[in-house]
């Protein structure tokens, strides 16, 4: 544990809209819990906070910042721990690079990030930004597994209010195109770890000419511990793609490519790479040779490669060439029609999860180059989970849209923990620099898994430990107890990884007594009885590992509530204690982005609320604090009082925003502890303060409003100006007054 003591509740300061949200939300939080004498103190694991914190060496006393991932990284090993968790950035190169920029444009003497690193100190330095790529957060802090639902009263409202959905056509033209050979699902290989495999491995290529090239030394396996090995052809991802842009153009709808760049922050910028190259073959043919000398990297997307051939000798030939290859080639699903912002320019921008659902409830609708909808080639280079979104698809198209007025819901129980599965694979995925063999060596000699590949191939394995597994086993037994529903291991005894997980499921399944609350079935039949299911209005529960965890949370969370920004995310940990995600942030830019041109914030924090009575009703369990259950309850009600009189933020300036709804949240929050019995002390406490928010209600909606649509400065997009925030985020002092007199 660590030696620095922590408050009761941590809240995590993050990025972009949840952030700012965070401002105006976490005083009126810490206002109201600190009368049940609960701390809620804030850790730093932004980007631009893990940047500042990885080089201190050349900064000021007053700019250094402590490492607060690692810090959080041991409190969630603790069996005290209480954190509540905001979505953060997973950067992509092109984020980080951003986000590096502002910083040292505000006065932090921070390196530059070496795209190509020649020596000692330029790759050590190298390996701190790389460690702060794609998914660096969640595997620290997830040691535990996933229990992730819709609220009861967030899925009654969506019921009450339902969303709009797309028209789905029989004949849509909407397709998932994916490999079928060579991928990283056809090409695996996995084994159970015995006893006396256990100890330090290595990953080695023994070239085509006898060398051997240590990849990664003093990997630690543990005994029952699940070791996968995979790779993807280069050459086939290549035939591939340029075999999809054959069709797409030949078919005439949009082309598209949907990866996690983010989370697989090493496998799929390299195959995000190869679309680009593949989009502008003819390009990268005729000028590889000046666009290497340039620097240009289709891995950081076609937005990149443009910016850098800017301003070199031979710029308006090779971007004459680039107009011409676009032309010719079938149009790309878009971004933002409006700025020109392709699907192929930023590899973070389009992230599977949040780009299919949507497209899903859209009826298999994507924007176009022309700013008109169009259906598309949705390309999912590798198979492995491709079959949810081509099953999803091929129901809509023979049943039509769900209802979400009439809908069931599909909960979530995820093997996450511990790094478990491809999430946990970025220090052992490699681009293959030579024709050779790569294989696992393990501490006994033993050759545990073998591939041959070729120059350019990606190459990863990946591991998940005994006590994870059997944990998330437990977690689906505790859950369809409680539902008493549908109940389906989301898995493919096809698939070797998958077939070692179930010979752990069955005993522990058998054991219990319950092999018959339980279905496995791979993600095709799953994803096909689940739409079954809920579109009959029952429950299903997925039971799922870490990929699918993500990708569903988002999927039938976006179908249901129109959103997956709504969902209860409780991660138990491994060791006690508690995790509280608060939902996804991936439409987060466009709100940062609309704050900014109107102060209009349409973040909807019902994930913090959900998260934050989850929170308090747990400390209340393991503290014996009876003041923090209250509080906890009383929290859900304010959170059903923000739905029921519909006092969630809207798209437009004329409406609600994130700060009204804090208001309003505060409101219901002290009158529903006022009007609590359990507890005359802290009735009588909160009675003045919601006496005096009704009463000055109008006064303070207008302080919220007065700066709106105008815009406003917050002094950085990855790094803001404190103050800055502050006074947009809490521009009321009849608010703030109240809040803090009562304090």
């Amino acid at each position: 544990m660590p030696a620095e003591t922590h408050p009761d509740i941590i809240f995590t300061k993050v990025d972009e809209a949840p952030q700012l949200a965070s401002v105006s939300l976490l005083p009126i939080v810490q206002a109201f819990t600190a009368v049940a004498n609960v701390k809620v103190g804030v850790r730093d694991i932004s980007l631009a906070g893990r940047i500042i914190s990885a080089f201190p060496e050349n900064l000021t006393v007053s700019q250094r910042q402590n490492d607060d991932l690692a810090f959080l990284g041991e409190i969630v090993k603790t069996s005290d721990a209480n954190v509540i968790k905001l979505p953060n950035i997973s950067a992509s190169v092109p984020q980080l690079i951003s986000a590096l920029k502002e910083l040292q444009s505000q006065g932090y003497n921070i390196p530059p990030y070496p795209e190509t690193p020649h020596t000692e100190s330029e790759k050590n330095i190298r390996s701190r930004f790389d460690a702060l790529k794609g998914s660096a957060v969640n595997p620290v802090l997830r040691e535990g597994n996933s229990d992730r639902r819709a609220a009861k009263a967030v899925k009654n409202y969506s019921m009450a209010n339902p969303h709009t959905m797309g028209h789905w056509a029989a004949d849509s033209k909407t397709y998932v195109s994916t490999m079928s050979k060579n991928d990283f699902f056809n090409n695996e290989k996995s084994a159970t770890l015995r006893e006396d495999q256990a100890g330090l491995a290595k990953i080695e290529l023994v070239g085509s000419d006898g060398s051997v090239t240590i990849l990664k030394s003093d990997i630690e396996y543990h005994a029952g511990s699940v070791v996968d090995a995979t790779f993807m052809s280069a050459k086939a991802l290549s035939r591939f793609l340029s075999q999809q842009l054959k069709d797409t153009k030949e078919k005439g709808v949009l082309f598209s490519i949907h990866l996690k760049a983010t989370m697989m922050k090493v496998s799929d910028p390299i195959i995000f790479g190869h679309a680009v190259k593949a989009y502008l073959a003819p390009v990268f043919e005729k000028y590889s040779q000046e666009l290497s000398e340039m620097g240009a990297n289709a891995n950081s997307g076609m937005g990149a490669v443009i910016d850098t051939i800017k301003g070199s000798p031979n710029s308006d030939e090779i971007i004459a060439s680039i107009n011409k290859t676009v032309s010719t080639n079938p149009p790309l699903y878009m971004v933002n029609s409006d700025k020109g912002i392709t699907n192929l320019h930023v590899p973070s921008d389009v992230i599977i999860d949040a780009s299919l659902p949507a497209l899903i409830r859209a009826g298999g609708k994507g924007w176009g180059p022309d700013g008109n909808e169009s259906d598309t080639n949705c390309v999912i280079p590798d198979s492995s989970y491709a079959p949810v979104y081509d099953e999803s698809i091929k129901y809509f198209k023979e049943n039509g849209a769900l209802n979400p007025a009439k809908s069931g819901t599909v909960q979530n129980v995820g093997l996450m923990a511990q790094k478990a599965e491809e999430y946990g694979s970025h220090p052992t995925t490699f681009e293959i620099p030579a024709n050779g063999r790569v294989r696992i060596v393990l501490e006994n000699k033993d050759i545990l898994h073998e591939h041959v590949v070729e120059k350019g191939d990606i190459w990863r394995s990946a591991s998940t430990r005994q006590a994870p597994i059997k944990d998330w086993v437990q977690l689906a037994l505790d859950r369809q107890s409680i539902e008493g529903c549908q109940a389906i291991f989301w898995l493919d005894e096809k698939r070797p990884h998958d077939a070692e997980l179930i010979k752990y499921i069955k005993p522990i399944l058998k054991e219990a007594n319950a092999t018959n609350q339980f279905k496995i079935l791979n993600p095709r039949q799953a994803t096909r009885l689940s739409l079954e299911t809920i579109s009959k209005g029952e429950m299903s529960i997925a039971v799922t590992g870490n990929v699918l965890r993500d990708y569903l949370t988002d999927l039938f969370p976006i179908l249901e509530l129109g959103t997956s920004a709504k969902m209860l995310s409780i991660v138990k940990l491994m060791n006690g204690g508690g995790l509280f995600e608060t939902g996804a942030g991936g439409s987060a830019p466009k709100h940062v982005q609309q704050l900014m041109e109107e102060n209009h914030l349409r973040w909807d924090s019902l994930g913090e609320f959900c998260a934050l009575g989850e929170s308090l009703k747990y400390l209340a369990t393991v503290k014996n604090n009876k003041k923090a259950r209250i509080l906890g309850e009383a929290v859900d009600q304010a959170t059903q009082g923000i739905l029921d009189q519909n006092k969630s933020p809207g798209r437009k300036v004329s409406q609600l925003d994130n700060r009204d709804s804090h208001f309003y949240f505060a409101l219901y929050w002290a009158q529903a502890l006022a009007m609590q019995s359990d507890d005359p002390d802290l009735a009588k406490y909160f009675e003045p303060i919601a006496q005096a928010l009704a009463e000055n209600e109008t006064a303070i909606l207008d302080d919220l409003s007065s700066a709106k649509g105008k815009p406003a400065d917050i002094g950085g997009y990855f790094h803001g100006n404190h103050q800055k925030t502050e006074d947009i985020m809490r521009p009321s002092e009849i608010f703030n007054r109240i809040i803090k007199l009562e304090k």
